[in-house]
């Protein structure tokens, strides 16, 4: 599985990270069939399939359910150089998601987002947008603070999860990372590739596959999707999330088919 610096950071991530949803949340997402969340023996299963294939990102966030707390209670049973994308921004609790983007509600985050995942620095930590991404960046000054807690040390890189042009190309504009929905049925935040390829910051593309619900008539969707995304060079990782063994062997096949 080929590694991709993120930005001008020391962090070399694979070509295809595994996001983790599925493993703490059911509630409130949308995905095209319902499924159940899987036991420890399972998700430890997964990880020791993402270890072999050459996954070394693991994405996570607050708004995952129980997703960081299982990672950090698993993760250390299955030895890796992991690297963990977290966020702030976003709770799920109870069912409902609610949304802080203050400093202060940030640090109460990055705090407990530590004791989850059983760290003492978060690799790479992003902002949940909640769709308002630049009212989020101009009003609140949150990619400021993530900022100051890099030269600070406390984090290795940060960025936001973005849902509008404007929003990503003013997210990259200040951060590392900008995690922006590309896919074969939808390119419309496009510009906010080029204007990380053009300006040396990572994309990690989410909704690779639209959430599943890209589906082709003939040929390979997974194949045909990740040929369409690497093929832009801003693309550092894509994100898929997944808790079906053979769906995690076959997306880094043909991540690994596309990039050889």
């Amino acid at each position: 599985m080929q590694r991709r610096q993120v930005a001008k950071t020391d962090l070399w991530v694979s070509a295809l990270g595994l996001g983790t949803v599925k493993l703490g949340r059911n509630q409130g997402v949308k995905y095209p069939k319902q499924f159940s969340i899987p036991d420890d023996r399972a998700v430890l299963s997964l990880l020791s399939q993402a270890k072999e294939l050459g996954i070394n990102l693991i994405d996570t966030a607050p708004a995952y359910g129980s997703s960081e707390e299982r990672l950090g209670s698993l993760l250390h049973k299955v030895k890796n150089d992991w690297l963990i994308c977290t966020k702030v921004g976003e709770s799920f609790e109870q069912g409902q998601s609610s949304f802080d983007f203050t400093p202060e509600a940030a640090q109460l985050s990055i705090e407990r987002s530590c004791q989850r995942l059983n760290v003492d620095c978060l690799d790479m930590v992003l902002v949940h947008s909640d769709g308002n991404d630049e009212y989020i960046i101009q009003h609140f000054g949150i990619l400021d603070y993530l900022s100051d807690l890099k030269k600070a040390g406390k984090i290795r890189a940060f960025g936001m999860s973005t849902k509008t042009v404007e929003g990503g190309i003013l997210a990259a504009s200040q951060a590392d990372i900008v995690m922006a929905t590309y896919n074969l049925a939808d390119q419309t935040e496009q510009p906010v590739l080029d204007y990380a390829a053009a300006n040396q910051k990572a994309i990690f593309v989410k909704k690779a596959l639209g959430s599943g619900h890209i589906c082709l008539e003939n040929g390979d969707p997974v194949k045909k999707s990740m040929t369409f995304i690497f093929a832009h060079p801003a693309v550092t990782s894509t994100i898929v999330g997944t808790i079906t063994p053979t769906h995690l062997a076959h997306n880094a096949a043909c991540i690994s088919e596309v990039l050889d």
